[in-house]
């Protein structure tokens, strides 16, 4: 497993305060390679997240890896919105037939 190193912590604090939701998946929002990371994507779109920041967790094994340190969350895909973790696609669909996820979406 990849540590999370402090160049990556940067490189996630940045990417997660910089954009409101970033989706860290497999593939990207225009080829998504996983049904989660798909669904996950989908939803926040669907809620009204018109910009998704995503990065490609298989194009780099350090990142894909690393993520899951950095957030404490073994799985993948996963979504942060406002700089914060939602979690993965489960969460985020569940959240997305609440209702929250359109809340926080909007923020």
């Amino acid at each position: 497993m990849a540590a999370l190193t402090p160049e990556l912590k940067a490189r996630f604090d940045r990417e997660t305060s910089q954009h409101r939701v970033v989706l860290y998946m497999k593939g990207n929002k225009l080829f998504p390679r996983c049904g989660f990371s798909a669904n996950a994507l989908a939803a926040l779109q669907a809620a009204g997240a018109a910009d998704v920041y995503t990065v490609d967790v298989l194009a780099e094994p350090d990142v894909r890896e690393a993520i899951k340190e950095y957030s404490g969350w073994p799985t993948l895909p996963q979504a942060f919105i406002g700089g914060q973790l939602v979690g993965g696609s489960d969460i985020v669909r569940d959240l997305a037939e609440s209702g929250e996820l359109a809340k926080l979406v909007k923020g």
